[in-house]
C-alpha cells in the first residue's frame, strides 16, 4: 500500500475504524481535544478489546476521568472565586483577568512540552499529571497576585490534553455548586482532590500498550495488555492489531503542520480551524470563567445564577452525547450555534434595557435566561462536536499535525477571550453580548455552507464530498 493511498484514507486496520472521540471542554465544553491515535494514559486504548472490564481497566479509566475533573475544576474555579479573591487580595480588573486567562497559557505550555516528552518517557509519566496539585496549593495559600498567577499557570499545565467532555462538564458544574457556598481558598484545596487521584492512581496502572509497541518493546506491550485484560484473557488478536497499526504508522513519513497547507486539505483545514475560531470567539470562556460577575452586573444573585447553570449544563451535555450519533453532527451543530446566538442576544438585550433604565424588573431574569440558553445550547453541540468532526475529516497520518494546529488556535482564542472579557464588559456589557451573538450567528452560516455531515461515513466519502474535484482524479 502506497503512502498516497493511505493518506486518502484506504487504511483497513480495525483500530482506525474504531476510533474514539475523547473530547474536553473549557467552560461548558469549550476546548476540545480529539483522540488522534495516541494514548493519553495507560488505559486509554483499553476500549478496543472485547474482554470485560477488569479492575485495572476500571482504575485506568478512573485515573483518566480524574484528569477531566482537573480540567473542569480549573475552568469552573475563576467564576465563584472572583469576588472573594478580588476583595481579599485587592486585585484590579486587569489583575484578575490575567489570573483567569493565564490558565490557558499554562495549558498551551503543557501541551507543547509534554507531547514530545511523552513520546520518550511514556504516557504514564506525563508531567502534566504532577503539575496541577502544586498549583492548587499555591492558589489556596497565596498572599500576593504573582503567587496566585503562578499557581493558576501550573494548574493550566496540568490540564489533560485528551479528556472526556461529560466529565469535564461535571467538574465545572461541581465547582460552581461548591463555590457558591465555600471560601475561595477552600475551593482551591477541594480542586486538588482529583489531582491526587491521578497522582496516586498512576502507580497502579500499566504503561500504554500502544506506546510500548511504538518504541519496539513488544514483549512489554503484551504484558501490559494482558495486565489490562486479565490473566485469562486471549490478547493475541488485539496485540496483532496494535502491531499492525503501529507498523502502518511507521511506514508513513511523519507529517508536519506545513503539510496541511496543501490544496487537497484546504477544505478540511478551513472547517477544522474555522470551527475552533468561531467556538472560542462566540464567548464561551468569557461566560464560563466569569459567570458569577455577569449575573451580579445584571442585578441577579451570582450564586443562584451559577447553580442554575449547573442544573442546565450537565443534562444538556449528556443529551448532546446521546444525540450526536442519532441525529448527526451537522444538525446538532446548527441547533447548538443558533441557540448560543439567541442566548447572547437575550443577555445583550437585558444589558441594553438596563442601560436605558427600562423594564428594570425583568432585565435580571432576561440576563439569566440568556446565559442559561447559551450554556445549554453550547453544551448540546458546540462544545464537543467541532473536535469530533476535526478527527473525522483528516487522513490518519495528518491527524496529529491537524490536532496540534487546531489545539493551538483554540487555546489562543481562549486566552484572548478570557483576558479581554472583563475589559469588554467595562466598555459595554450589551455590546459585548451583541458581538458574541453576531459571531454565533456567523457560526450557523459557516456550518450550513461548509461543514459536512460525517456520521456513518467513511473517510473516502467525507473527502469526496469536501473536495469533489480531487476525488474524481
Amino acid at each position: 500500500m502506497s503512502r498516497e493511498s493511505i493518506e486518502e484514507g484506504e487504511l483497513s486496520s480495525p483500530l482506525v475504524s474504531k476510533e474514539h472521540h475523547e473530547v474536553y471542554a473549557s467552560g461548558s465544553g469549550g476546548h476540545v481535544g480529539a483522540n488522534t491515535g495516541c494514548d493519553s494514559h495507560g488505559g486509554s486504548d483499553d476500549q478496543s478489546g472485547s474482554s470485560s472490564a477488569t479492575g485495572v481497566v476500571v482504575l485506568s479509566t478512573l485515573v483518566a476521568v480524574s484528569g477531566s475533573f482537573v480540567f473542569g475544576t480549573a475552568v469552573g474555579y475563576s467564576s465563584p472565586a472572583q469576588s472573594g479573591i478580588m476583595d481579599d487580595l485587592g486585585l484590579s480588573v486587569a489583575e484578575y483577568s490575567l489570573f483567569g486567562s493565564i490558565l490557558t497559557i499554562g495549558a498551551m505550555i503543557g501541551a507543547i512540552v509534554s507531547g514530545k516528552m511523552a513520546d520518550y518517557i511514556g504516557r504514564q509519566w506525563d508531567f502534566r499529571r504532577y503539575s496541577a496539585w502544586p498549583g492548587g496549593f499555591a492558589i489556596a495559600f497565596s498572599k500576593v497576585a504573582w503567587w496566585l498567577d503562578l499557581g493558576r499557570l501550573l494548574v493550566g499545565c496540568g490540564m489533560g490534553l485528551l479528556s472526556y467532555v461529560l466529565m469535564i462538564c461535571c467538574g465545572v458544574s461541581i465547582t460552581y455548586l461548591i463555590g457558591a457556598f465555600v471560601y475561595w481558598r477552600t475551593l482551591a484545596l477541594i480542586g486538588i482532590i482529583p489531582c491526587l487521584v491521578q497522582l496516586l492512581g498512576v502507580f497502579f496502572i500499566p504503561e500504554s500498550p500502544r506506546w510500548l509497541a511504538k518504541i519496539g518493546r513488544k514483549k512489554e506491550c503484551e504484558v501490559a495488555l494482558q495486565h489490562l485484560r486479565g490473566q485469562n484473557a486471549d490478547i493475541s488478536h488485539e496485540a496483532a492489531e496494535i502491531r499492525e497499526y503501529t507498523e502502518t504508522l511507521q511506514r508513513l513519513s511523519e507529517a508536519s503542520v506545513l503539510d496541511l497547507f496543501q490544496r487537497k486539505y484546504a477544505h478540511s483545514l478551513i472547517v477544522g480551524v474555522g470551527l475552533m475560531v468561531l467556538q472560542q470567539f462566540g464567548g464561551v470562556n468569557g461566560i464560563a470563567f466569569y459567570a458569577s460577575a455577569i449575573f451580579i452586573s445584571a442585578g441577579f444573585s451570582g450564586s443562584v445564577g451559577t447553580i442554575a447553570m449547573v442544573v442546565v449544563q450537565i443534562p444538556m451535555t449528556a443529551l448532546g452525547v446521546i444525540l450526536m450519533d442519532k441525529s448527526g453532527r451537522r444538525p446538532l451543530l446548527l441547533v447548538s450555534a443558533a441557540g448560543t446566538c439567541l442566548g447572547c442576544l437575550l443577555a445583550g438585550l437585558s444589558f441594553f434595557l438596563q442601560d436605558l433604565q427600562t423594564w428594570t424588573k425583568i432585565t435580571p431574569i432576561l440576563a439569566l435566561g440568556g446565559v442559561l440558553v447559551y450554556t445549554g445550547s453550547f453544551s448540546l453541540g458546540m462544545g464537543g462536536i467541532p473536535w469530533v468532526i476535526m478527527s473525522e475529516i483528516f487522513p490518519i497520518n495528518m491527524k496529529g499535525s491537524a490536532g496540534s494546529l487546531v489545539t493551538l488556535v483554540s487555546w489562543l482564542g481562549s486566552w484572548i477571550i478570557s483576558y479581554a472579557f472583563n475589559f469588554l464588559m467595562n466598555w459595554s456589557s450589551a455590546g459585548t453580548f451583541f458581538i458574541f451573538s453576531s459571531i454565533c450567528g456567523l457560526t450557523v452560516l459557516f456550518v450550513a455552507k461548509l461543514v459536512p455531515e460525517t456520521k456513518g461515513r467513511t473517510l473516502e466519502e467525507i473527502q469526496a464530498s469536501m473536495n469533489p474535484f480531487s476525488a474524481k482524479r
